[in-house]
């Protein structure tokens, strides 16, 4: 049995503007998302900010109704036995959210081990397991408001496993956290599909993802657009170099200006703080250094490097590949493919692992 199956999800929002002369507008949010998640697996959800990661796990943990499309969670159906679901599963989201900061870590969990309907005598045993397993013990009769937020990340993933399901929803656990936290938390993680849960995490960072992932699927636009090991997706930039610039300043006008140069298949900007990291996407063995640097004429440069592709350079290269595609549709001047076509190739045979 599969711990998640989702066939052809989609969610659309309606919402109304105007007060003499209204008007409703409809939003896609999820456009026919297809994927499945073996039992014991760490699967990685992966987007832009707004692609639809959120709604398509909070359509998985029965928290929005599916406007269409099915969706199983270790057999149940996640719109008619949503009761039986959420018995099955944990929901980790990044953020401040979902502790009560006057109160200590332990009488937190006691709370939510309450809630959760942990039974009282095994409650003592499961709490102490978690304080353990996340790093917190010794310190769980803190108040939480003096926590790190690494720390309270960890609280939060044991909070989830209170009641020990069998899949763990993360959604972005170590958004905002430091190096040394979010190293940690990649413990955590690890250690959890170690021991046969069934994890599914939605990160923007590229390295956590390439570290603990099984499989990686792409979302854009609401679709997905990649689906595979993270190797397999990495192989899509594989016969490319990445030039990477040190810059302070650089606008989108630079950035287009070394789109239009020969050979550059992609480019990406990153701030890192008071500067800026432009990667530079071009085909293997393109000497582009001269003309790249001259397109970012009149602002200051650092550090120029050439580097083999990662895994977020090859996520850059399919993002960047979906927006121009809907773009296209925009203008009319699509191939004939559609939205659902990429989402049920994604999902074709897993064998295969189709990359859209």
């Amino acid at each position: 049995m599969l711990a998640i199956e989702a066939r052809n999800l989609r969610r659309t929002y309606t919402s109304r503007t105007g007060f003499l002369r209204p008007r409703r507008t409809t939003t896609e949010a999820v456009r026919g998302v297809s994927f499945e998640v073996a039992r014991g697996e760490l699967f990685g959800l992966l987007g832009p900010n707004g692609a639809g990661k959120t709604t398509t796990i909070k359509m998985l943990n029965t928290l929005l109704l599916p406007t269409s499309g099915t969706a199983r969670v270790l057999g149940h159906d996640v719109a008619t036995d949503p009761v039986a679901v959420r018995r099955r599963i944990g929901y980790v989201f990044g953020g401040d959210r979902g502790l009560y900061d006057r109160l200590s870590a332990l009488d937190n969990l006691r709370y939510f081990a309450e809630l959760y309907g942990v039974e009282p005598r095994e409650q003592k045993r499961r709490i102490a397991e978690l304080l353990d397993l996340v790093g917190l013990a010794g310190r769980e009769r803190e108040r939480v408001e003096g926590y790190s937020r690494g720390m309270r990340q960890r609280l939060h993933i044991a909070r989830g496993l209170l009641h020990k399901p069998d899949v763990l929803f993360l959604d972005e656990p170590s958004i905002g956290v430091d190096p040394v936290a979010a190293r940690d938390l990649r413990r955590t993680v690890a250690d959890l599909r170690t021991g046969g849960t069934t994890v599914l995490l939605t990160t923007h960072y590229m390295a956590e993802a390439d570290e603990l992932c099984d499989r990686i699927a792409v979302i854009a636009g609401g679709t997905i657009r990649a689906l595979g090991t993270p190797d397999r997706l990495k192989s899509r930039v594989q016969e490319r170099d990445i030039l990477e610039i040190e810059a302070y300043g650089a606008a989108d006008e630079h950035l287009d200006r070394i789109r239009e140069l020969p050979a550059v298949r992609g480019v990406a900007a990153e701030d890192r703080g008071s500067r800026q990291a432009v990667m530079v996407q071009t085909e293997r063995g393109a000497e582009l250094h001269a003309q790249v640097l001259a397109a970012l004429d009149g602002i200051r440069i650092g550090r120029v490097v050439t580097r083999e592709p990662t895994l977020e350079d090859a996520y850059i290269a399919i993002v960047e590949e979906a927006e121009q595609a809907e773009e296209s549709e925009v203008a009319g001047i699509g191939t004939g493919g559609s939205a659902g076509d990429d989402s049920r190739g994604a999902t074709a045979d897993r064998s295969e692992e189709a990359a859209v």
